[in-house]
């Protein structure tokens, strides 16, 4: 069945591969994708998907019916959304917008769908209700999120949703998922810690928060260290300092701002993080007789993978290249996917396809820096697991 799926596909690799460069040469980051969005609602219709614009202020859902009796519904969503980078590579598909560029394989995603979306409305050999689900603003302003607020498991309903995302470093079109979670809750917090700053000659003439600020940034590691259990997994990391001004090294700041993010896996490690952060900066401002104000924000949750649809996703990658190719317990990442938005609606599973090369060795890039680019070559092998997963899912598998 594979094989006859990959064998018809071929028929309009070129054609996929140019949708591919096209949307890469053209990036458009959250809640701008207008262009990439008029590119999928086209194709979609000229294959006869009905299409549905709007959800997340750029999405595009489009809804095939098998022809089949059936009476369950399934999504499979793909991004759309480039990051805010500048590219750095060469090639004739670079990106022409200054700034922006597809660094996370977002286009490639984009185009594996249509691909599927193009076979399946050929022949929707498959029992019930199949949604394609073209979601904006992944990268850090939660699109997935935007979509639901909007209505879309009321206006589309499904019994299970699945995402696919590449995975530099690992071989190509190697396919790789765990049940349970698999991605990381991605949170931010704010700690201002306020003194009244002063002469650096004097410092006993004021209250200094860089000492605290020193200290909380020390003592935020003894949480994952000394509060965390050992047998699971969570990060805290300060991405921004900001205090002072460079051309007055003589002065004692009289705030200091600390930013960063928390990973973790679990409800409860995640309220820990919060918890405890809180309790170390207000308790070391008051060490040092300052004051501090403190955020934290909670952004993406963790991506939890039913167990399931774990299990028919693995399946389905299975059939797609063959079970020496696909990975069933792999490492959990602590990079984080507002697709985890949509598997706490609705039961489902987000499966990680290879896209080649190594990192140790640079012979690949991974994502999200400037040289990053999708790997042409598992366009057609991503489009086949998507028609083997409505296979598995609706009925039509071998």
């Amino acid at each position: 069945m594979t094989k006859d799926i990959l064998k018809d596909m071929q028929a309009y690799r070129e054609e996929l591969t140019a949708i591919r460069h096209d949307i890469h040469k053209h990036p458009e980051t959250a809640f701008e994708e207008n262009r990439t969005a008029d590119i999928v609602a086209a194709r979609l219709t000229e294959w006869g998907i009905p299409i549905h614009r709007g959800l997340g202020k750029t999405g595009v859902v489009g809804t095939l019916k098998g022809k089949r009796q059936g009476q369950r519904a399934i999504a499979l969503r793909a991004d759309m959304d480039a990051l805010n980078l500048q590219e750095k590579n060469t090639f004739d598909h670079r990106s022409v917008h200054d700034g922006k560029m597809h660094a996370c394989g977002h286009d490639g995603h984009t185009t594996m769908l249509l691909g599927a979306a193009r076979h399946l409305a050929q022949d929707p050999d498959f029992a019930g209700t199949l949604h394609f689900i073209f979601q904006p603003a992944e990268e850090g302003e939660a699109g997935a999120r935007v979509m639901i607020e909007d209505g879309l498991f009321e206006k589309f309903p499904c019994d299970a949703v699945y995402g696919m995302h590449n995975m530099p470093g690992l071989p190509t079109g190697h396919f790789a998922i765990r049940p349970g979670p698999m991605m990381a809750a991605s949170d931010t917090w704010t700690t201002l810690f306020r003194g009244t700053g002063g002469h650096g000659a004097m410092p006993q003439m004021g209250t200094d928060p860089t000492q605290p600020a020193a200290n909380f940034i020390t003592a935020t590691q003894g949480i994952i260290g000394r509060n965390v259990s050992p047998q699971h997994a969570a990060v805290i990391s300060v991405g921004h300092i900001a205090a002072g001004a460079y051309g007055s090294p003589n002065v004692i700041p009289s705030d200091v701002t600390i930013r960063g993010t928390a990973r973790s896996y679990t409800p409860a490690d995640r309220d820990l993080l919060e918890r405890r952060l809180a309790e170390i900066a207000h308790g070391i401002a008051a060490a040092h007789g300052c004051s501090v104000e403190h955020h934290y924000l909670r952004r993406y949750p963790p991506l939890v993978n039913a167990p399931e649809q774990t299990a028919i996703a693995l399946k389905a990658a299975a059939l797609t290249v063959g079970p020496d190719r696909t990975d069933g317990d792999v490492e959990k990442l602590t990079g984080a996917e507002d697709f985890a938005f949509m598997l706490e609606q609705k039961p489902g599973a987000y499966i990680l396809i290879g896209n080649g090369g190594s990192i140790e060795d640079g012979s690949c890039h991974y994502v999200h820096t400037p040289h990053y680019d999708f790997n042409d070559q598992i366009i057609l092998t991503g489009a086949a697991y998507w028609v083997n997963l409505v296979n598995v899912e609706l009925g039509n598998a071998a």
